[in-house]
This record gives structure tokens, C-alpha cells and sequence, in this order.
């Protein structure tokens, strides 16, 4: 039986603005600051807001012209080289209390810790070396951290969103005897780890409104509905998770073939699921053309730079395929997932563990005559672009506004026009 682990995840508090506010020697929790990009004017989008507007009901991604009128704050531009510096201190702080192999960058102010073999070692308990920690981020830097304790990865992450910051000493520790209790009273569900604003709505439309919901739903339905994606939502409301910080570590360099597109202006949902939708035409082309399938795919969004970040999520299928739906169709559930509703600015897409196709692969709710009319249907258009140029079949999609496809194949050898 494998041992009880212990993972700690830690997040810094409004990391960028409480940066801005020690550099200029300023209490995060007495000051009304915030960083924003000042030439957008009243509707730049805040990167970051100190604590001390957070109490005020200010959330840390909000445009300035909905801050309260009677709220008098500071704006700083952002500085990227500055938080770059104030994160590698704390990767260095961690590293003084775990090896690396131990620690997972989660994003520029969040991290993962597998404590386990170390409590013996400092004979402290969970808790107790969490709070060494975070004390140690305090004194070394100024800043200050909030902290989830759980047996997996997931609930502390969970566990720091929700409750840390209400706790003492920014400290919240989740066990399994609190998914019940805890997990399952998460509401709206996009409160929790891993469910945004788009894939909340999708999963109300089913009736589902609490993670307990969630957790008591079919899961069979849910794979229905979501494929693997929809068991993994499942396994997640029910405090399930396997995944290990070495998972993230030395990921074997396997095939893969990926595509990415810097957008010329900023995109929001449904324009970029058209973008979205073009470059997964692309990849799947030229799997086809190589004659392989991919078995994982991977989305990455880039948001905005008077925004910052983004995300990079990969799913793993079932079965490998070089069909153009399914792996858009995966796209979509990951975009659906994790979008935040900003500007956009960056995509990129990855077939990752990519395998010789040897045959037709078929499902269960697939029959063999449909699904060889499907082949030689994009056998023939892929025929077709390769004699006559990538422009020469276009779907109707591509003629719209928001289409990069026409002048993305002129690039890359759209000829015969």
C-alpha cells in the first residue's frame, strides 16, 4: 500500500501589485494599488490589485472604469522584469527546503510541493513546515503567501483557492474527510480548480450547479458527453487524483507535431474557436500526409500583453486518431475548461505521442461504411490542396472577418489561387 503523501501548494497574494508596492518600500495591505496598463485609458484591464482593495471588493482582473468612483487608488504600469526577479527568489526559497525533483512552477506566482520525505527529516508536520515556509517568503522578501495541504495534488490547490485565505496564518489543510463536507459545498462550479466560465455553463446545462452535483452525476454520461475530459471533471469532484509532481518531470521528447498562430488583433470566445478550428484543419492535414495519429492533444492560450499569461493544458485519448473533429473537438472542451474570457493573442496546438497509422480505427457507435466515406472524403480534399494550393477548397468559415486561414496558406505555400 503506498504511503500517505502530502503536497503543499503555494500561491503568492496578489503577487504583481504587492511586488510594485515593496519595491517602493509601501504596505500591500494599507494601499490602494494597482497595475494596469495606463495608456489603455479607463478600460485597461488590471493585471493585479493590492489586498488591501481586494477587502474593498475589487477583484484582480477588472477593468478600471469598474473600480467604484469613490475608491481613490494608484496605477503603476506593469513591470515583467521586476516579478521575474521576485519569482526566481522564491523558486531559490523553495529549493532551500525541497530538491527540484520535489517541485512543481505551477505559473509565475504559484507553485506545488511534494513535502513527504521531508517531514521526518525536519520533524515538522505539514502544517508546521508550511508555515516555516511561508514565514520564510515573509521575512527573506516581504511578500505573502497562502498556502493548501492535501493527500494529492488536487486538494491543495483546491483547498488554497478556497479556504487558506480565510484561515490563520493564510493555512488550509484538506483531507479526504473533507470532500464531502467541503469539496462538494464548492458553488458556482467555476470556483473550482479546472472548471472556467464557459465549461460551468455547458455543465449547468445538464442540471449540474455544485461540485456534489458533479460528483453524484453519471459518470458514464459525463464521459458521454465530454469523452475522458468528463471522467477526469468526475474524478475531480470526488477528491480523486492521481497525478504526481514527477509526472511533470522529465516528459520523454516524444513525436509531435504543433502549429502556432500570433493573432493580429485580440480574439474572445467564438472568433478564436474559428481560429482554433482552422489550425486544427492544418495539423490534421498534415497527420494525415504522414500517415500518423496522435494520441494526445494540447492547447495553449496566450492572452494579451497588457494582460499577461495564459494557459497550456493537454488531454490523452482513448483511442489515437487523425480525425479532424475529434481533435477539434477536443480543442474546444480544453478551450471551454479553462478560458477566462480575455484577449487573445497567441494559439498553439500540439498532437502529441504520435503513432504509424496502420488501419482504420473504429468506435463502437461508428460504422465501418461511414467511416471510409469520412477517409476518402478527406483523402480527396487533401488531393485537391495539394495539386491546386491550400486556398483552392476553403470552408465557408474561412471567408468570414475574424479567418486568419486565407493569408496564413499564402504564407506557407497556398499557391494556385
Amino acid at each position: 500500500m503506498e504511503k500517505q503523501r502530502h503536497y503543499l501548494c503555494i500561491d503568492l497574494k496578489s503577487f504583481f501589485a504587492s511586488c510594485e508596492c515593496i519595491n517602493r518600500g509601501l504596505d500591500p495591505f494599507t494601499t490602494p494599488l494597482v497595475v494596469a496598463n495606463k495608456s489603455q485609458g479607463n478600460g485597461a484591464i488590471t493585471l493585479a490589485v493590492t489586498p488591501y482593495l481586494k477587502e474593498k471588493g475589487i477583484k484582480g482582473r477588472t477593468r478600471l472604469y469598474e473600480i467604484p468612483k469613490n475608491i481613490k487608488y494608484q496605477i503603476v504600469n506593469p513591470r515583467m522584469k521586476l516579478y521575474l526577479e521576485k519569482s526566481k527568489e522564491i523558486v531559490s526559497i523553495y529549493l532551500d527546503f525541497v530538491a527540484e525533483e520535489d517541485l512543481h512552477i505551477y505559473s509565475i506566482d504559484e507553485c506545488f510541493l511534494d513535502v513527504t520525505d521531508y517531514l521526518t527529516f525536519y520533524k515538522k508536520s505539514d502544517y508546521d513546515l508550511a508555515l516555516t515556509i511561508l514565514n520564510t517568503i515573509k521575512e527573506k522578501t516581504g511578500l505573502t503567501a497562502t498556502c493548501g495541504i492535501g493527500p494529492n495534488m488536487l486538494l491543495a490547490k483546491v483547498s488554497m483557492d478556497i479556504e487558506a485565505k480565510h484561515m490563520p496564518n493564510c493555512i488550509a489543510k484538506w483531507t479526504e474527510e473533507d470532500i464531502k463536507t467541503k469539496l462538494w459545498a464548492i458553488c458556482p462550479l467555476s470556483k473550482m480548480w479546472g472548471i472556467g466560465p464557459r465549461m460551468e455553463k455547458r455543465l449547468n446545462a445538464l442540471g449540474i450547479f455544485s461540485i456534489k452535483d458533479l460528483a453524484l452525476y453519471d459518470k458514464n454520461k459525463l464521459q458521454d458527453k465530454f469523452g475522458i475530459m468528463g471522467l477526469e471533471l468526475w474524478n475531480h469532484a470526488n477528491g480523486m487524483d492521481t497525478s504526481r509532481i514527477c509526472d511533470f518531470k522529465n516528459q520523454k521528447k516524444d513525436k509531435s507535431f504543433s502549429h502556432s498562430q500570433v493573432l493580429f488583433k485580440d480574439y474572445y470566445g467564438e472568433n478564436c474557436k474559428l481560429i482554433i478550428e482552422e489550425m486544427v484543419g492544418v495539423l490534421a492535414t498534415r497527420l494525415r500526409a504522414n500517415h500518423y495519429v496522435t494520441k494526445t492533444i494540447g492547447l495553449g492560450i496566450g492572452y494579451s500583453k497588457v494582460i499577461q499569461g495564459g494557459f497550456y493544458h493537454h488531454q490523452k485519448l482513448e483511442t489515437a486518431t487523425d480525425d479532424e473533429d475529434v481533435i477539434k473537438n477536443v480543442c474546444f472542451l480544453l478551450f471551454d475548461r479553462y478560458y477566462e474570457d480575455l484577449p487573445i493573442r497567441k494559439v498553439s496546438i500540439c498532437c502529441g505521442d504520435l503513432e504509424n497509422k496502420l488501419g482504420m480505427q473504429l468506435n463502437l457507435f461508428e460504422d465501418y461504411e461511414s467511416a471510409l466515406k469520412k477517409e476518402n472524403f478527406n483523402k480527396a480534399i487533401d488531393e485537391v490542396k495539394e495539386k491546386y494550393g491550400k486556398n483552392s477548397l476553403l470552408k465557408a468559415s474561412s471567408l468570414l472577418e475574424d479567418s486568419t486561414a486565407k493569408e496564413r496558406n499564402k504564407k506557407i505555400g497556398g499557391h494556385h489561387e
